[in-house]
């Protein structure tokens, strides 16, 4: 979507308040003994006060009005009764919504209570690299030099980047053009950002794995080679400067 008006940026900025607000709530509401249903449903109650629909819901009939995924899996987790959020779980959350014909998406990584399995250092490289992709971000540049600089960071860290999924265009629909804002450094790709151009911008960083695989039910992935991975997006307009993070208030890199 390109911003073309004060409407359209009051309308991107009232949707990513609504999922970025519904994140942060998620994120503090989650605990141990909780079932990743019961959290989908409080999530899914939020939206609803905000009169917002569920973007995976409406795009792709998924099961649930948000996706969350558990230690193994990279992202698209279908909320379940018998998915029971324990002590030191590795859980991310994306939240997605449509609000008065306008869509924004936001996503985080975070550990559920004590930090049990080690995995703090790798959801701060996550949040970080997702800072400094965002930072680089303006009118002009190349999309890939983006991948580019993810990649590296994730290697001076001792990770990895899932290849095959990565950041989109977004305003109109989940999904629009430019789609495969991906993490590492495509040369054939010789695109640029645009000036007022929303997208969403992705970090996926891994332990073992560099490419997703999808489960038998059709929208859970996990990391081909195990291991774990997590996700940290924020939605933002690109300016000829510091682009507008309109999920800001999410909290991710709090």
């Amino acid at each position: 979507m390109i911003i073309e008006n004060e409407t359209d940026l009051a309308g991107m900025k009232e949707v990513s308040d609504a999922v970025a607000l519904t994140l942060r709530d998620m994120r503090a509401y989650a605990c141990p003994g909780m079932s990743t249903r019961d959290l989908d449903n409080y999530g899914g109650g939020l939206l609803k006060k905000f009169g917002a629909k569920s973007a995976p819901y409406l795009t792709y009939k998924f099961p649930g009005n948000t996706c969350i995924s558990i230690n193994n899996e990279v992202c698209h987790g279908i909320p379940s009764d018998k998915r029971i959020i324990q002590e030191g779980d590795l859980l991310n959350i994306d939240v997605s919504a449509e609000l008065a014909g306008f869509w924004s998406d936001n996503g985080g990584s975070f550990i559920v209570g004590q930090d049990i399995h080690g995995k703090a250092h790798l959801i701060d490289t996550s949040r970080e690299i997702l800072k400094k992709a965002i930072t680089m971000i303006k009118g002009g540049v190349k999309i890939n030099e983006v991948g580019g600089l993810i990649e590296n960071e994730a290697k001076k860290r001792g990770y990895k980047v899932i290849k095959n999924l990565g950041g989109h265009g977004i305003g109109r629909a989940l999904h629009e053009r430019p789609d495969a804002i991906l993490n590492y450094r495509d040369r054939l790709d010789q695109r640029r950002f645009r000036k007022n151009t929303v997208v969403a911008i992705e970090t996926f960083i891994a332990t073992d794995s560099s490419l997703a695989i999808e489960l038998s039910d059709d929208f859970t992935l996990v990391g081909d080679k195990g291991g774990f991975s997590v996700q940290h997006e924020h939605t933002i307009v690109v300016t000829d400067g510091f682009p507008i993070i309109l999920t800001e208030q999410n909290g991710i890199w709090e």
